[in-house]
């Protein structure tokens, strides 16, 4: 008998919480294709221009509701959060009502709150997914609620020993699923130059990029010493963000340098295959792509992140020998100059970093994710795993 099955995936507004979201939905679709149902997605977020650009992109369809942090202890503040909290129940409350899905997934975000708060209240089955070491406040209080906790690090603060988590690793993009017009793997790219890929996250870092560039003048200073790099030796893959799309282009022309620069490259994955090391945040998203595609990094965490959990996901790497870490505070670009020559000059470093990063991959979190929900609403087909099975090689 065929039947057709709606799920609402809750969270957005940055790619650290969008794209696993997208992942799992492509996977769902995977699976299901195996099957005689099929599947309705709905994407529950914000109005944020990057998730409605990216969803459309992907052809999914959205619904926007009210939210924002909450932040404040006065009494002001509280009525506030209160009321934020009441719209965006009502709101999510008609959304549920008018979709009427079978399961709901969280990912995280503001938006994920009441979506999931909402599940709990009438009943529907529902999860929601971890990516970072250190919870958001928002997984924080969804997890007394929720029916299952999904992990993207074996030690995950306040979860690890809960008997709800299966840690099943983070979903992430892969490469080629979306047709894009970007053109970073022929433009400006010769293959027997050693790769550069700097990002500081689909909104972009501002530190990151003034500090790179810094790196790369000190750089072009050196042209006349053989024996020091210089820009001339690279390929430059680099996503700017929005805000400095304009400047990062101009100092790279001002310097005579032809990189690839942009505000957003939509298929991150392919840019990866082709670099050497990558200089960006720890969003738990990049992290989860660079050990997948095992490539070493310099992590500068964002230093005003929820609870400082980037700096818990870039050491819980360092430690294992995959990253090494500059605080934000002291990044310069001398220092980033530095840190990539003694790199670069240590092909050896470089190569076991590679190795540790692939030794922490868990590259099927979207399947498995996709695969409990399925079997959760009795829905299995040929390759899949059922749940006993997941929690079990979750908990290897």
């Amino acid at each position: 008998m065929n039947k057709k099955i709606n799920i609402i995936i809750a969270g957005g507004k940055t790619g650290g919480h969008l794209f696993p979201g997208i992942a799992i939905a492509k996977a769902l679709e995977q699976i299901i294709e195996k099957t005689e149902h099929k599947i309705k997605i709905l994407f529950v977020g914000t109005n944020a221009p990057f998730e409605i650009d990216t969803l459309a992109k992907y052809k999914y369809n959205h619904r926007a509701i009210y939210s924002k942090p909450f932040k404040g202890n006065n009494i002001i503040f509280k009525i506030f959060s209160a009321s934020i909290i009441l719209i965006s129940l009502i709101q999510s409350m008609v959304i549920i009502k008018s979709f009427k899905p079978d399961f709901i997934l969280g990912v995280g975000g503001f938006s994920s709150f009441a979506v999931i708060l909402n599940a709990w209240i009438f009943g529907i089955p529902n999860a929601i997914q971890e990516q970072n070491a250190f919870p958001g406040m928002t997984n924080r209080v969804l997890s007394k609620f929720t029916n299952t906790i999904f992990t993207s690090f074996k030690k995950t603060k306040g979860f690890t020993n809960n008997p709800k988590s299966q840690f099943v690793g983070n979903p992430v993009r892969k490469a080629a699923i979306l047709k894009t017009d970007d053109h970073a793997k022929t433009v400006n790219y010769n293959p027997d130059r050693f790769t550069i890929l700097v990002t500081g996250g689909s909104q972009g870092a501002a530190s990151i990029n003034n500090a790179f560039m810094d790196a790369l003048e000190l750089m072009e200073n050196n042209k006349s010493d053989t024996h020091k790099f210089n820009p001339d030796q690279f390929n430059i893959i680099h996503q700017t963000g929005v805000k400095d799309e304009a400047l990062i282009k101009r100092r790279y022309k001002d310097l005579k340098i032809n990189a690839n620069a942009s505000a957003f490259f939509h298929d991150m994955p392919e840019l990866q295959n082709i670099a050497d090391l990558v200089i960006t945040r720890a969003g738990a998203g990049i992290i989860t792509e660079l050990c997948i595609k095992g490539l070493p990094a310099i992590l500068i965490p964002f230093p005003h992140a929820a609870d400082d959990h980037q700096t818990f996901n870039a050491k819980n790497l360092e430690e294992r020998g995959a990253a090494v870490i500059i605080n934000d505070k002291n990044l310069t670009g001398q220092i980033l100059k530095t840190k990539i020559e003694d790199l670069i000059n240590g092909s050896e470093t470089l190569k076991e970093m590679g190795k540790s990063m692939k030794h922490l991959a868990m590259p099927d979190a979207d399947k498995k994710i996709a695969s409990y929900i399925l079997t959760t609403l009795n829905i299995t087909a040929a390759g899949t795993l059922n749940c006993t099975q997941q929690k079990r090689e979750a908990n290897v």
